[in-house]
């Protein structure tokens, strides 16, 4: 049984699986306690299901419950709903994203956050939101600053970044990762099919598909001296 406190930070419902789900989840199976702290409901997001089954009105409330079903699975057991509205989190000023993300590091005391990594996530809102959290964790000091682990997936992170240099064995959960995804229907149809895919196939490729989500990796942010 661990003593962490893990705080996900991140702008849309299905990040926290897409993103960091193996991590997400073995915290959680370790016995961690985990919370996200979504800032939107992803209302502006550009897929609808496949074939469609939501509409821009009715989004926002399936990609919530999506969200609610995929916080089980992984075994999250906070979920905070911040209310910002999607795509305008870089409009937001910094300030006031960096005093949101301070409230819940004092409210949770989390010994780890998870967020992505900034200049390296591709997304505006992502941007925003790493920018946020290295602000608001560059005001803590140091003996009291949380773990910093990032995610990132621009084409050129690795030649800058290098390899992750937090690996975590998400064997033991990657079919809570499985079902995450899967909960996140309206977005994640195309990966689901093809994982889907793989496990019919039986074998090496089941086997395959497996190891593919039997382990993941992270990048431990170094805050300058």
């Amino acid at each position: 049984m661990t003593s962490e406190r893990v705080l996900v930070l991140f702008p849309h419902p299905d990040d926290e699986t897409m993103a960091v789900g193996g991590p997400v989840a073995l915290y959680a199976h370790e016995g961690a306690i985990v919370t996200y702290a979504c800032f939107t409901l992803g209302q502006m997001g550009r897929n609808m299901g496949r074939p469609f089954f939501a509409t821009r009105e009715s989004l926002p409330i399936i990609r919530e419950r999506e969200l609610r079903d995929a916080c089980e699975a992984l075994g999250i057991q906070d979920l905070r709903l911040l209310g910002y509205r999607d795509k305008t989190l870089e409009f937001e000023p910094m300030e006031t994203l960096i005093t949101e993300i301070l409230g819940l590091v004092e409210e949770l005391q989390p010994t780890v956050v998870i967020t992505y990594y900034p200049r390296y996530c591709v997304h505006p809102d992502h941007e925003a939101i790493a920018d946020a959290t290295v602000g608001a964790l560059e005001r803590i000091a140091e003996p009291e600053r949380p773990l910093l682990l990032c995610q990132a997936f621009s084409q050129n992170h690795e030649q800058v970044l290098g390899p992750r240099d937090v690996t975590f064995d998400t064997g033991p959960v990657w079919e809570r990762v499985y079902a995450a995804l899967k909960a996140h229907a309206s977005q994640s149809a195309d990966w689901v099919a093809r994982i889907e895919r793989g496990l019919a196939t039986g074998g090496e490729e089941r086997q395959k598909v497996i190891d593919g989500m039997s382990t993941a990796g992270l990048y431990r942010y170094r805050f300058a001296q």
